[in-house]
């Protein structure tokens, strides 16, 4: 058994088998400033999950279906995107320093401008 932890690693969140949630449904998971970072949740079904303050750096989300999920205020930096369905998702506030997301995604994705307010999307290309 693994499970997850808040991001002070006092409050667990869930329990899973096995050592990856690759392919997991979490859909309607309540994963409020979740501790996910380095996790693997590659095509994890997180529709409509409470992602809001998750620490989510370096997390494996290629293929994830994240569409109408909260994605407000947590940190998806260095995290792979690439495939994500982020239809409808709730970015308000998130940061995405050196985050893998092709503009395809964002292209696709019928975010609102109001969704992307305060969003923090940076690459080494500026450097």
């Amino acid at each position: 058994m693994n499970h997850i932890y808040d991001r002070k690693g006092f409050v667990k969140l869930i329990t899973f088998d096995g050592h990856t949630l690759a392919g997991a449904d979490l859909a309607n998971v309540d994963l409020t400033e979740a501790n996910l970072i380095q996790i693997d949740l590659t095509n994890a079904n997180l529709r409509n999950a409470n992602l809001s303050n998750a620490d989510l750096r370096l997390a494996n989300l290629s293929g994830a279906d994240l569409s109408f999920s909260n994605l407000s205020n947590c940190d998806l930096s260095g995290a792979n995107l690439t495939g994500a369905n982020l239809t409808g998702a709730n970015m308000t506030a998130t940061i995405m320093k050196g985050t893998s997301i092709p503009l395809t995604t964002i292209a696709t994705a019928n975010l609102k401008s109001e969704d992307l307010v305060g969003i923090n999307l940076q690459n080494d290309i500026d450097k």
